[in-house]
């Protein structure tokens, strides 16, 4: 609080001169309310001391306030008219305010007796001063029907929405076969390959995680039997939150549902918890992380998609006091760019930032145990926060947090999105536990894929087809219009029974919109020789664009510029990774009857 007083007290001569100890005195002595029972939720605030913060004599030393008076007046008047015309005569507020006059705040600027204003009392001073409508709620009149509103009606207009600017969303019914992948069947039976599964590895159907699943649901049922709280906590779940914490190299990890719950309710317990938070985020993070910084209701700032220069100037303009969290992701699974982790930890080193990076599409994937982009490049250890998903590389389900022990245990104790949720199955927990430990052990299968991506990208890019340039392991293949990139992906399947998902908006921009390929070690050279040649016949017969074509209109998404950027992973580490089994590797379990073993890290 004496940090906040000391930057505030700049500004405004009633802090200056009031002491810390003062405005707790202030804030917990209670004030006759003048409006009794007509007190409005706007002006009521749970204080430590019981006292209601519209009731306390400090709330009615700040309705005096030349600023915060007028900004408590219309706040009450957006919440409760009958109470805010009270407080606003209170605050010498009319209704017919002239939009010119000069406010206190702004004469004592001009007049040279404050140094500073703050953002914040500047914008509350705007909204005093001058006259706005009160917000009307928006109604579409097709929703309305004899003066009722039309559920359906408001449905259909809105799914109409999508259709019209293409980004309604398809499903495709595709059942992946375990003993044939990466083929699949479709709803009528016929056999397709699938070319865009985040089954990076193929780990879904390896013998050690299906058996493991197997032996496990005989053991222990199908269902965890509650949340972590009760019922829902086993050895399983325990185990496997060290192998976690081990991966990363942190004290600590913590499992939930899925990665984007994960994302969701860490950012939100972190950011709204920590009095005044600034959140720095990436503007291309995940839909998960934009959802948790939302109903954190922190301040947040966007930075552009791996700028650390502009990061950097975001950074000096916040308070060197406030808590920062800058949120980042490894590797951007719609364009296969991979973030500048040393030089973002750099930052949050400099400005006393908190990291929080995403490495859901990297672990399993990069560094010598699978531990994701952060472990390849040796930066683990900078980053605060590191999430991950359970559900891709090693192809089970749910996700995870790793950090240290305090941060972790502070997110098991108040984060909703982990208390109030079923834990998951037993079986799922060790299948998980299984192909995490054979991931750590073997790097056959991140070598594997990394070869099939380099394979796909040279014979695509010799070729012309527009393959968004990147590092990674995903093949982004430029279409760049929402009904074309549908419309091949519809072609590929029921022509050439080859499932590629198109990617439209919102998921990448309007004008962006691309095939996303993912090769996996599952996929042959025939596979591959296939999908080039379908590939290539529907460029030429539809005419559509391709690279030289891209750079004739001066690029578009990477795409055109004659830019080559070299894969991640290099050619040394993928032949290393080829050297390295995992021969060791057996269930968690023995055969049904015998007892329970390697369930402790």
């Amino acid at each position: 609080m004496e940090a906040l007083l000391s930057n505030a007290a700049q500004c405004c001569p009633f802090l200056a001169k009031t002491s810390a100890a003062s405005l707790r005195q202030l804030s917990s002595s209670a004030c006759p309310h003048p409006l009794g029972p007509m007190r409005s939720a706007a002006m009521t605030t749970s204080t430590g001391s019981g006292v209601v913060g519209g009731n306390s004599a400090l709330f009615r030393a700040a309705q005096h306030c030349p600023v915060m008076g007028r900004a408590i007046a219309i706040r009450s008047m957006k919440v409760s008219p009958r109470v805010g015309r009270h407080v606003s005569q209170r605050a010498g507020i009319s209704s017919s305010h002239p939009k010119n006059m000069a406010s206190p705040l702004s004469e004592s600027v001009a007049a040279g007796r404050f140094n500073a204003v703050p953002e914040f009392l500047v914008r509350a001073e705007t909204v005093a001063t001058i006259k706005k409508p009160a917000p009307v709620l928006e109604t579409k009149p097709v929703a309305f029907k004899g003066g009722r509103f039309e559920y359906d009606s408001f449905f259909a207009e809105e799914l109409d929405k999508k259709h019209k600017d293409k980004s309604y969303r398809y499903f495709n019914n595709i059942n992946r076969l375990a003993k044939l992948f990466p083929m699949a069947h479709t709803g009528t039976g016929e056999h397709v390959t699938v070319w865009c599964s985040n089954d990076y590895l193929g780990m879904s159907k390896h013998p050690l995680v299906s058996e493991t699943m197997k032996l496990t649901i005989d053991k222990y049922g199908a269902g965890a039997g509650g949340t972590r709280n009760i019922a829902g906590n086993a050895q399983l779940h325990l185990s496997l939150e060290q192998e976690l914490a081990s991966l990363h190299g942190k004290d600590s990890a913590l499992v939930f549902s899925s990665c984007f719950v994960a994302n969701d309710a860490t950012l939100a317990t972190l950011a709204s918890k920590m009095p005044g938070t600034v959140i720095f985020s990436d503007s291309s993070n995940h839909a998960s992380m934009i959802q948790g910084i939302r109903n954190s209701r922190a301040s947040k700032v966007i930075f552009r998609h791996n700028d650390v220069a502009h990061l950097e100037s975001l950074l000096q303009q916040c308070d060197p006091a406030a808590p920062k969290i800058i949120a980042f992701e490894s590797v951007y699974s719609m364009c296969g760019s991979i973030g500048p982790i040393k030089e973002i930890a750099a930052l949050a080193k400099k400005y006393n930032a908190l990291t929080f990076l995403d490495e859901v599409h990297a672990v399993g994937m990069y560094g010598k145990t699978g531990g994701g982009v952060a472990e390849y490049i040796d930066a683990m250890a900078d980053m605060d926060i590191i999430t991950g998903t359970l559900g891709k590389a090693f192809g089970v389900v749910g996700g995870y947090i790793a950090g240290s022990a305090r941060l972790v245990d502070y997110i098991r104790s108040y984060a909703p999105g982990f208390i109030f949720t079923t834990s998951l199955p037993p079986a799922v927990v060790a299948g998980t536990l299984a192909s995490i430990r054979h991931l750590r052990k073997s790097g056959v299968e991140r070598a594997g894929q990394q070869i099939k991506t380099r394979q796909l990208k040279s014979i695509l890019g010799d070729l012309g087809i527009p393959v968004v340039p990147n590092p990674s392991h995903i093949v982004p293949v430029l279409v760049g219009d929402a009904e074309t990139a549908k419309s091949v992906s519809d072609e590929l399947l029921l022509k050439y029974k080859i499932y590629v998902q198109s990617i439209n908006f919102p998921t990448v921009a309007r004008g962006e919109e691309r095939l996303r390929i993912t090769p996996t070690p599952g996929h042959t050279d025939v596979h591959m020789n296939y999908l080039v040649d379908s590939l290539s016949t529907i460029w030429r017969e539809r005419g559509l664009k391709k690279e030289h074509d891209w750079a004739a209109e001066g690029g578009r998404a990477g795409v055109g510029l004659d830019r080559h950027v070299p894969q991640l992973v290099t050619e040394v580490d993928v032949a290393a990774g080829l050297a390295t089994i995992d021969t060791e590797s057996v269930p968690l379990f023995s055969r049904p009857g015998a007892r329970l073993v390697e369930v402790s890290a």
